[in-house]
């Protein structure tokens, strides 16, 4: 999809791989809110499942290729002391920050997608036909 690529700069300049922006993306669902309002309808994201995602993005950033961010990771000495402070029980303030910030990027996605369908003039049907369904 056209916004996807558009929106690669953005994910790489992000804390997250395309990997784990990946999965962030199997956890949302987009939706139309007041889609029968022209003025006030808008692209969201329902991220009601992102949070269950946040420790599944913890084992890709592990796994990553080299140069990702496993390799920050490792040059910095971050991994060991990550995996500690899990053990510790006090990754939680972390955990909160990636949820964050994962929200806030596909918060930018749905901004992305929705100028993209307006830009393209598909918008006004789209949101014709989300009303509808």
């Amino acid at each position: 999809m056209a916004v996807d690529r558009e929106f690669s700069d953005r994910v790489h300049d992000s804390e997250f791989s395309n990997q784990e922006w990946g999965l962030i993306m199997t956890a949302v669902e987009f939706e139309i809110e007041h889609a029968d309002d022209p003025e006030r309808a808008r692209v969201v994201a329902d991220t009601g499942n992102l949070p269950e995602m946040i420790p599944e993005l913890e084992k890709v950033g592990r796994m990553g290729p080299g140069g990702s961010n496993a390799q920050r990771q490792a040059d910095s000495g971050t991994g060991v002391i990550d995996a500690i402070r899990g053990a510790l029980g006090m990754d939680g303030d972390d955990d909160a920050e990636r949820l964050d910030a994962a929200e806030r990027l596909v918060d930018e996605y749905a901004t992305a997608l929705q100028r993209r369908l307006e830009d393209e003039g598909k918008w006004d049907e789209i949101r014709r036909v989300y009303g509808d369904g």
